[in-house]
């Protein structure tokens, strides 16, 4: 198969994926006949092939996607004018406490917000799929230790946490941390609005 044709066989598939591809499972396309470092040099020209289109190839957490660009977005939601859930401020703080300070137990959240953090909310981002219990700390009553998950990065177009943006002005001190949260309205607002994904660079290992 030449270079051509196996861009195309890419290109189909990752259009037609109900989920991102890792590189793994594209190889199975080609009964593993390409090597993974070829099929990111094909994917790669796949972007700059998209590069100047309304849809972009990005890869994210879970693997490679298609996936309309930021700017499309006002366009877009006028074919769907129902709204994502809306979550509240408290949510969506906390869900950046448990971005930035994973892995961390309710206890640890109500520290730095210093209020009580209801289980409701926590369900709430467990049922988004952007939070899960990854263990438990070893301290009386072995409180659930919470993190964020890969479907958290996916829906923020991100590869990586090392992707975040950066908090700003933050001490070691959680009551520097609890201050600055409102204050980082990128994130924040990224995730009201069900994540505007960006454009990341792949790593290694997708």
């Amino acid at each position: 198969m030449n270079t051509q044709d196996a861009r195309r066989v890419l290109e189909t598939a990752l259009i037609c994926a109900q989920q991102p591809l890792t590189v793994r499972e594209m190889r199975v396309l080609f009964d593993d006949e390409l090597a993974a470092d070829t099929v990111r040099g094909l994917l790669d020209e796949l972007r700059r092939d998209w590069r100047d289109r309304g849809v972009e190839l990005v890869c994210v957490a879970s693997g490679w996607r298609f996936q309309s660009r930021p700017e499309m977005r006002v366009y877009l939601d006028r074919l769907h004018p129902e709204k994502p859930p809306k979550y509240t401020r408290a949510t969506l703080e906390t869900l950046a406490i448990i971005a930035y300070r994973q892995p961390v137990t309710r206890g640890d959240i109500e520290e730095i917000r210093g209020v009580t953090v209801s289980s409701q909310m926590i369900k709430q981002l467990e049922d988004r799929g952007w939070v899960d219990t990854i263990g438990y700390r070893d301290a009386p009553g072995r409180p659930a230790l919470l993190a964020t998950t890969r479907q958290f990065l996916d829906d923020l177009g991100l590869r990586s946490l090392d992707q975040l943006p950066a908090l700003d002005a933050v001490l070691p001190d959680p009551q520097n941390l609890a201050a600055a949260l409102p204050q980082q309205t990128s994130l924040l607002d990224a995730l009201e609005a069900d994540a505007a994904p960006g454009d990341v660079t792949p790593s290694e290992e997708a």
